[in-house]
């Protein structure tokens, strides 16, 4: 179970930061400005607000194969239809279907993770879950510039598009219901979650620390390439090695919190500090590479260390039997931020400098630090 839901996460995360991996070619390829490659990132978060707590009431009502298997088929399907884009509008409206689709694997795959495994070894479970984001990022860093300098973007795309129908296929012949079943979904699963202040202040609390995540891993390859004349595909390696990094956070910070016994004091540790390497990266931003990509690779995979653990600790707020609503409302906040966050950074990029920007956006997870210190302890 934990195999197959890494494994269809990885390929739809592989999709979703796979695109700013192709920015340079994207650019080119379709003649965008800075501007429209961050509304065009951002678009890949819209989809997934629209449909992440329908998708989670979904995966409670009839199950994680059906969910998880269907919108991860579409996703592969739009991805591939990219091929077919003609302009930038074309292109946003694919990339945002997508990921619409696409976002039934978050609800899902946590969701059957959390079934099948008790709260002493669930942080650590849904960790190992959790690295999908940085395995798919790094197999999109390391492959997409290949498959791209072969085949063009084209090629890229429907690369990643056949990464999602196979994982897709793998999740139907895999996936399923645990042995030992609660009560069923009970009908009012949309209000207690809206009403639920806890649930709330966790979700908004760490999607803050999206002001510490996406710099890196939208922009990295851009700034590297635009900035210290790095190629794509050196840049591109750039980022799989602090995605690399992001493994060893992500199962580091789910097994720590299950020995503590608490999600959220290891949750605002790292809030802590991927804010301090946010300010480190800018200070070095204009200095010698070296320092610059080892600024990056570090921050970088400190800046990933924490999404295993907020995904934990909704779904253990909510219970099994409303874990898809709660962690689908959960990533539909993270993604109400992701809509924000590249197009507030690349804004502070073109007013100010690179080195700001960075700056700047060290406070939103510390602005997320302290939020997450008003819930109480045992969360």
């Amino acid at each position: 179970m934990l195999a197959a839901g890494t494994a269809a996460a990885a390929s739809g995360s592989a999709l979703f930061i796979g695109v700013p991996v192709l920015a340079p070619q994207l650019r080119d390829e379709f003649g965008l400005t800075l501007s429209q490659l961050g509304v065009l990132f951002a678009s890949l978060w819209v989809g997934s607000i629209l449909t992440l707590l329908g998708w989670g009431l979904l995966a409670d009502r009839l199950g994680e194969r059906l969910v998880l298997a269907g919108g991860l088929g579409a996703c592969g399907l739009f991805a591939v239809g990219v091929v077919w884009a003609g302009g930038f509008w074309s292109l946003m409206l694919l990339l945002f279907l997508a990921s619409a689709a696409g976002a039934s694997v978050n609800a899902a795959s946590g969701r059957a993770v959390m079934q099948w495994f008790t709260p002493d070894e669930r942080g650590l479970a849904l960790g190992i879950r959790q690295t999908a984001i940085p395995l798919g990022a790094g197999v999109a860093a390391v492959t997409l510039p290949l498959v791209d300098r072969l085949g063009g973007v084209d090629a890229a795309f429907v690369f990643l598009g056949a990464l999602c129908l196979g994982a897709a296929l793998v999740a139907a012949l895999v996936i399923r219901e645990a042995p030992v079943q609660d009560v069923k979904l009970e009908g009012d699963a949309i209000p207690w979650t809206l009403r639920d202040r806890r649930l709330w202040t966790l979700s908004f609390g760490s999607g803050l620390y999206l002001f510490g995540q996406l710099p890196y891993l939208s922009f990295a390859v851009l700034f590297l390439h635009d900035v210290h004349g790095v190629s794509p595909a050196r840049a591109g390696a750039v980022l799989a090695v602090f995605q690399a990094g992001a493994v060893l956070t992500r199962i580091g910070a789910g097994r720590l919190s299950d020995r503590l016994g608490n999600r959220l004091r290891p949750l605002r540790w790292i809030g802590l500090g991927s804010a301090a390497g946010l300010l480190v990266t800018a200070l070095v931003a204009d200095g010698q590479l070296a320092l610059v990509v080892t600024a990056i690779v570090v921050a970088g995979a400190v800046s990933m260390a924490w999404n295993g653990l907020s995904l934990t600790a909704a779904a253990e707020l909510a219970g099994r039997a409303r874990s898809g609503a709660a962690i689908g409302f959960q990533q539909t906040t993270l993604g109400v931020v992701g809509v924000v966050v590249p197009v507030v950074f690349v804004a502070l990029v073109e007013s100010t400098s690179w080195r700001a920007a960075f700056a700047l956006c060290a406070f939103g997870p510390l602005a997320g630090w302290w939020m997450l210190g008003t819930l109480r302890e045992r969360v």
